[in-house]
């Protein structure tokens, strides 16, 4: 039966509000909504709050358990669910993604008050960039120069070379025109650097869609904590389910490879991951990590 929580129920901020309720918190709470771009979005608007002063601590992320049939259904008209259902990223046999529900939080504090308190410290947020696609075709069409955008917003904002960043853990769906938009967007982002006129890849790239399928809102939070264990662990993760690159990652000049296995993070300066994560109706965040 309605009851007086049944109305709070059909709101999505009253989530982030029980949050701070049973925390005990006394900062700002919210939702925040741009679509599969949504954790990386959260995270930005922590970081401000951060940067302002308004916060010492924020608790954000991501979460999606939203996997009903009525969202199979619009998906399946979009379309972008895999026939074959299983997702492969940035391979050519890719035919689509697979939907995921998941739950990611990270804890933001300053850097100095995180080593001042002891706290350990997974990795640096650098700079989050962001982007809107402008006018484009369609509301389920990517741009390429909107998301490069955003890449150039994030390396500009740093002041860092992308010539520096060793591991980028891609928006990587499956899809054939997601995927093949994504690394246009990324082989121009980061043929601006310097180190490439040496002609060889330095970049790792992957996605852990591959793995757990796309989590929509939560997608940039899973993300974001796989890259920041990269850093932890001092690893390279392999990518799962390549066999076969887009052309666009083995031509000439492009910056990126697919590893296939678990390798040894070896680096003579810091190390650097990035962070994709692209959201319907042309929102583009990029999160640099150090």
């Amino acid at each position: 039966p309605w009851t007086e929580n049944s109305f709070p129920g059909l709101l999505g901020n009253v989530t982030a509000g029980r949050i701070a309720n049973r925390l005990d918190l006394g900062g700002s709470n919210m939702v925040v909504d741009a679509a599969c771009a949504s954790s990386l979005a959260a995270i930005r608007q922590g970081l401000m709050e951060l940067s302002s002063g308004q916060a010492d601590l924020v608790v954000s992320g991501g979460l999606d358990t939203f996997s009903d049939p009525f969202m199979y259904t619009c998906f399946s008209k979009t379309p972008a669910l895999s026939p074959s259902g299983d997702v492969r990223p940035y391979d050519q046999s890719g035919d689509g993604t697979v939907l995921g529900e998941g739950i990611g939080v990270v804890i933001l504090k300053r850097l100095d008050e995180a080593r001042r308190d002891g706290d350990r410290i997974y990795a640096v947020i650098r700079s989050v960039g962001s982007s809107s696609d402008g006018k484009g075709t369609a509301i389920f069409a990517p741009s390429a120069e909107g998301q490069r955008r955003a890449l150039l917003n994030t390396y500009e904002n740093a002041g860092v070379d992308p010539g520096t960043v060793g591991l980028v853990e891609g928006h990587g769906t499956g899809t054939a025109v997601g995927d093949a938009v994504e690394v246009e967007a990324l082989n121009g982002g980061f043929r601006d650097s310097p180190r490439a006129g040496q002609g060889q890849p330095w970049c790792a790239l992957g996605s852990v869609k591959a793995q757990i399928g796309h989590t929509k809102a939560a997608a940039g939070a899973a993300g974001l904590i796989k890259a920041a264990m990269a850093l932890h662990m001092k690893s390279l993760p392999p990518t799962a389910k390549v066999v076969n690159p887009l052309p666009s990652l083995v031509e000439a000049g492009s910056p990126f490879h697919l590893s296939t296995r678990l390798r040894p993070w070896i680096s003579a300066g810091p190390r650097r991951a990035a962070v994709s994560a692209f959201g319907f109706g042309g929102s583009n965040f990029h999160c640099l990590l150090e």
